[in-house]
């Protein structure tokens, strides 16, 4: 929490430099999503604000020159008085801090945030990355989440989305304008970061004639609606046939499954059925890690089973990282692999489809599934560079039209 003090002296910098305020559902989305559009806005002598709640990746944006105002947004509840307050929050602190846009990311901070920002005449640029479930399928609440959405977004100067799929759903429904909406490689990849890395214990070794474990990797949270209910049936189905195949000298597989645990989410994978996996020595839980690179490199196949997305970002650094894919053909993940080129793609909720593609991807020579990681490569690089979504979000902000 600012204090007066030091609010008065900011707004004495802030005379000469346009405020950008950001806002999100969690800090560690900005730290973690959009660092570098916020390096890109503190280069052109922005004054940096983030509304997000407080969480340990506050450091990391304090660090990148952010003024941060601790803001608790309600992830999942659906109690109205708390998102009364959420409004009044953004209204409170909108005012205060006198930004010459908001930059909005995840659902309630674009809808809150907006409704305050277009209250108070703010310019208002928000990020649709992804769509929940009630809210495609409709419904008393669909059609609520779709009112306010409407509402709040009604005069934004930009909707960016990260598929094409998300962008027709909001337009065939009037929910924003086609003057309006603009279409983002997801969040990008930093492809310095994630580049491809020989791994010394598979290199140069096909896993047929090595009979080293196949090893299928998952990074996301651990939800339903990422498919791992399907990825775990898929992987024991995979066995079987692997038993069953026993004469093609298969090698044996392994699945990891790296990231968080589902918190609160409605889809959180439960306790019980996580102790339950850990008891299978070939599925193993590495928890969260701050850096995945490691755990990318040692993958034969990065596989993502959700039921939609906007763009996964584990699937852009997998494939900036030169590896295979496996993901549902649904929006958002459909654009990070082109079948049979750079992956593999399934149907969506279809443990069996799941499991054909992973025999598939085994049975492809160690050169083939090189040429798919290559390929995977290319494609990070043409197309989902973080570079172009800075370029495409600094363009959209106009950001000499606010200097003052």
């Amino acid at each position: 929490m600012q204090t007066p003090e030091s609010i008065t002296r900011l707004q004495d910098a802030w005379s000469a430099r346009p405020v950008v305020v950001f806002t999100a559902n969690t800090a560690w989305n900005l730290a973690h999503f959009r660092a570098p559009l916020l390096r890109a806005l503190s280069a052109r002598d922005a004054v940096l604000v983030a509304l997000v709640p407080a969480d340990a990746a506050i450091k990391k944006l304090q660090d990148m020159g952010c003024t941060v105002e601790p803001l608790p947004v309600p992830a999942h509840g659906r109690n109205p008085w708390s998102d009364v307050v959420l409004f009044w929050n953004y209204l409170r602190l909108l005012r205060r801090y006198r930004p010459a846009v908001l930059l909005s990311f995840t659902v309630k901070p674009n809808i809150y945030g907006g409704l305050a920002a277009r209250c108070l005449g703010i310019t208002q640029i928000g990020n649709v990355s992804g769509l929940g479930t009630a809210f495609i399928e409709g419904g008393w609440l669909g059609r609520l989440v779709g009112m306010l959405y409407r509402l709040s977004l009604g005069k934004a100067r930009t909707i960016f989305f990260q598929n094409p799929d998300d962008r027709d759903f909001f337009l065939q429904r009037r929910l924003v304008r086609v003057s309006q909406a603009g279409l983002l490689p997801g969040s990008g990849v930093d492809l310095r970061h994630f580049a491809p890395t020989a791994n010394s214990s598979t290199d140069g070794q096909d896993s047929i004639v090595s009979q080293r474990p196949f090893v299928f990797l998952f990074i996301g949270r651990l939800l339903g609606d990422k498919g791992l209910l399907e990825l775990v049936q898929a992987f024991k189905l995979l066995r079987q046939q692997l038993i069953q195949e026993a004469h093609s000298a298969l090698p044996a597989a392994c699945l990891k499954i790296l990231g968080p645990d589902g918190g609160t989410n409605p889809t959180a994978i439960t306790s019980s059925l996580l102790n339950e996996w850990r008891q299978d020595p070939q599925l193993e839980l590495l928890g969260h890690v701050e850096d995945p690179r490691p755990r990318i490199v040692q993958a034969d196949c990065v596989v993502l089973p959700s039921y939609r997305e906007g763009t996964p970002r584990s699937l852009l650094e997998a494939a900036a990282m030169g590896k295979p894919l496996i993901t549902t053909d649904v929006p958002g993940c459909r654009e990070v692999v082109r079948h049979g080129q750079n992956g593999l793609l399934c149907r969506v909720k279809d443990p069996q489809d799941l499991a054909r593609a992973m025999l598939t991807m085994m049975k492809l020579s160690d050169a083939q599934r090189q040429a798919m990681g290559l390929a995977s490569r290319e494609l990070a690089e043409t197309v989902f560079d973080e570079n172009r979504v800075v370029e495409k979000y600094l363009q959209a902000i106009d950001f000499e039209s606010f200097r003052r």
